[in-house]
């Protein structure tokens, strides 16, 4: 079940991040709570992009916030990322503090 709370704090979060990051070429998924495409370079239109992350609702949270870094989310294993352009680092903590 979703929290209503962290359901709108992930989806503006994610939102910031998008704005902050147009483009398509990589999809940032915080299951079951939202997924966005965002970043330069090739466009993905159907099936699973070559450029992928996915993390749980409190990893991403903590990432947006700046409590956690890229690097010590992806080395624990919090973040799954596939791609040679899924890393989310120069981009994290987001300038607004949503969280």
């Amino acid at each position: 079940m979703r929290d209503p709370e962290t359901l709108e704090l992930v989806k503006k979060s994610l939102a910031e991040l998008a704005a902050k990051v147009p483009g398509r070429a990589i999809e940032v998924r915080v299951p079951p709570y939202a997924a966005i495409q965002c970043g330069d370079g090739p466009t993905h239109t159907r099936g699973t992009p070559p450029n992928t992350i996915e993390m749980s609702a409190a990893t991403w949270l903590a990432l947006a916030s700046g409590e956690l870094s890229w690097e010590a989310a992806v080395d624990s294993g919090a973040v799954a990322a596939s791609g040679t352009r899924a890393d989310l680092a120069p981009y994290l903590p987001l300038n607004r503090i949503i969280c």
